[in-house]
């Protein structure tokens, strides 16, 4: 067992702390991905070796200095390879790590259904159970020509493999994550757009400092809006310049949520996407010589040090404190 997948035991409030999370893993080896918003793989193949323990051993370490530091609880798969690490955390749960065995990768996943494999969609593994194949042991014990037939030579070659427990994936370390979410559920069905906007700026506040937090800014920002009736509608903007900026994601937020033209809608959930994610060093900022807009980047830029020391909640826009 040389992977190890983690979940974190993170709150929307303090996502923020996950760059801190994946340096304490880091402690242990320098091959970490990320899987924002609440985990991370981690190959511990050079670990086992320098520190002489194995991945479970090491988790239980991980999980100690994980609560000791920052309060975090955590869940932890470990196996073969990233696919298997990410199975067993499924297993997993707190204070428990749930091993996949180097050679057991076939008898873990034979009881288990055909959709809980990645790759897997509800179309595919409707095709599959059609056939009898409604089982990972199932699939496995099928002639690969068969399979083949059924889903595509490419698809089930790569279905098949998996279903053995031939995991060929890997870790990459510092690998950019697609995009952050977040998502605000109001306690019962509002009307009211004054808290549909607290509810946004709280969101693009939050946005801001994770990107802050992880060096990324964002080119698009989407915001979905979930209606009593279980229906929603989902809008989309490219920004003018990528950005972590708050204030910009605000604006942006506000705009996409007035041009609905929403009248008297009853919203259960707002939710916002921040997509299209590069490292903010590579990030073009237009100049201006407008004192305001860099007056609030520096007053920005305390509030996050203020937050890193004292928690998310210890600096808050002021329409929010009421």
């Amino acid at each position: 067992m040389t992977i190890l997948c983690v979940r974190f035991d993170l709150s929307a409030a303090r996502t923020a702390v996950l760059p801190e999370l994946l340096g304490l893993l880091e402690e242990f080896t320098p091959v970490v991905e990320a899987l924002p918003p609440d985990g991370a793989l981690a190959d511990l193949r050079g670990a086992e070796r320098y520190f002489g323990r194995g991945a479970v051993e090491l988790a239980s370490v991980i999980r100690v200095r994980a609560l000791a530091r920052y309060g975090v609880d955590c869940a932890m798969g470990a196996g073969p390879g990233p696919m298997l690490a990410r199975m067993a955390l499924r297993d997993a749960r707190p204070g428990v790590t749930r091993a996949v065995p180097r050679e057991g990768g076939r008898d873990f996943l034979a009881a288990k259904p055909v959709g809980a494999l990645p790759g897997v969609g509800t179309a595919t593994a409707r095709t599959l159970c059609e056939y009898g194949l409604d089982t990972l042991g199932r699939l496995a014990d099928a002639p690969l020509s068969t399979v083949q037939r059924l889903v595509g030579a490419r698809t089930g070659r790569d279905l098949h493999e998996k279903a053995n427990g031939v995991d060929r994936g890997r870790v990459v370390p510092n690998a950019v994550a697609a995009s952050l979410a977040t998502e605000r559920t109001f306690d019962r069905d509002e009307l009211d757009p004054v808290r549909h906007r607290r509810a946004l700026l709280s969101a693009t506040e939050e946005l801001g400092t994770r990107l802050r937090a992880v060096e990324k800014v964002c080119r698009v920002l989407t915001l979905t809006v979930r209606y009593a009736d279980r229906s929603s509608t989902v809008r989309g903007r490219t920004l003018r310049e990528p950005t972590a900026h708050s204030s910009a994601l605000t604006a942006t937020a506000y705009g996409l949520y007035e041009a609905l033209g929403l009248q008297r809608a009853r919203v259960r959930a707002l939710a916002l996407r921040a997509e299209s994610l590069t490292p903010a060093e590579h990030a073009s900022h237009q100049l201006t010589f407008d004192p305001a807009d860099e007056k609030t980047r520096r007053v920005e830029q305390t509030a996050d040090r203020i937050r890193a020391k004292f928690g998310p909640g210890a600096v808050i826009p002021g329409a929010l404190a009421a």
